[in-house]
């Protein structure tokens, strides 16, 4: 979950045929069930954004009607509905997906599983009363989990177990932000902010200022910030579970799910953000290192190239040496 609240005044624009500052551009829609936006700037003028606009939003709405686990004729439910029966044919463009899940899967050391969804259906957070799964439901579900179970050949992909199902949920918002920026550029638009559900990757920076301002939301009052950060082509997300929880005979059980160990995460975390090159990364270590804890956590941020991050806990802040590099107050 990306929780990194976005803080920036739009410069007002400059009257026409006078002085340089562009107007800065808000396209916004509803899209893989959160809200996305971005802000831009259009040195073309209205034809420029509009080609883009269109572009853009066309792009993720094919991509999540391809690829969400909610719609019935996307091509990850019809890899699910056939687990045990039968293999799926599918695109370059799908291979392509499925290998970066391999890479995702070895760089956070198994924590991102694409294969885990048998296990988030057994946790049901907006359940009333809240139910807690037996072990027996969550040993059920953990032996359908496992990347390395997923059958695959040139062309086409298997689940051979009934009961196994793949979802891209833990990294297609983020993929799609770093698309939209690169359609952005593509567009000949330079200076954009690409924020969908929170995840964001900044280009450049707004007109009349220096660099894209990032609000870094306070887990222990959610809704206000604890700092913030000025970003110009970079992107940050944030992983936490302070928001979405339910407690159960008096214990809390937070939203973000180990695969591991099909349990919720209750390592002392609340939240993690990571500044990398793509939201992509920034997605893949904040979530993975908000699973594996505070010391694992940041030497999965360093392994990484360019990647800074800070992890949260009820009585510590703890970071990699550049994170601060990016913070513009406290």
């Amino acid at each position: 979950m990306a929780i990194v609240s976005r803080q920036e005044r739009t410069p007002e624009p400059a009257p026409a045929g006078t002085g340089t500052t562009l107007p800065l551009r808000r396209l916004a829609f509803r899209a893989m069930a959160t809200q996305c936006e971005v802000q831009y700037a259009a040195p073309g003028g209205d034809q420029q954004a509009k080609r883009f606009e269109a572009a853009a939003e066309g792009w993720v709405h094919a991509f999540e009607a391809k690829y969400s686990r909610f719609q019935p004729g996307s091509i990850v439910s019809r890899i699910n509905d056939a687990a045990g029966k039968d293999w799926v044919p599918v695109d370059p463009e799908t291979e392509g997906l499925l290998a970066m899940c391999d890479t995702l899967f070895f760089m956070t050391r198994g924590i991102l599983d694409p294969s885990a969804l048998p296990l988030i259906r057994i946790w049901n957070w907006k359940a009333t009363p809240p139910v807690v799964p037996d072990a027996a439901a969550i040993a059920a579900a953990l032996r359908l989990v496992g990347w390395s179970k997923v059958k695959r050949q040139p062309g086409k992909v298997f689940l051979p177990e009934p009961g196994m199902a793949l979802d891209f949920g833990g990294f297609g918002k983020e993929y799609a932000v770093d698309i939209v920026a690169l359609i952005a550029k593509d567009h000949g638009i330079e200076s954009s902010l690409v924020d969908f559900g929170h995840d964001l990757r900044a280009s450049g920076a707004p007109p009349g200022r220096p660099a894209w301002h990032i609000g870094l939301e306070d887990p222990k009052n959610p809704g206000k910030n604890w700092g913030s950060v000025g970003l110009t082509r970079k992107s940050i997300a944030s992983s936490g579970d302070y928001i979405r929880s339910f407690t159960f005979a008096g214990k809390r059980y937070g939203h973000i799910i180990d695969p591991r160990t099909g349990w919720p995460v209750a390592n002392g975390c609340t939240q993690c953000t990571v500044i990398a090159e793509t939201c992509l990364q920034a997605g893949m270590l904040s979530t993975s290192a908000f699973i594996a804890g505070v010391q694992a956590g940041l030497e999965m941020i360093r392994s990484v190239p360019g990647a800074e991050g800070i992890i949260l806990t009820e009585k510590e802040r703890a970071q990699t040496r550049g994170f601060f590099n990016y913070v513009a107050s406290g």
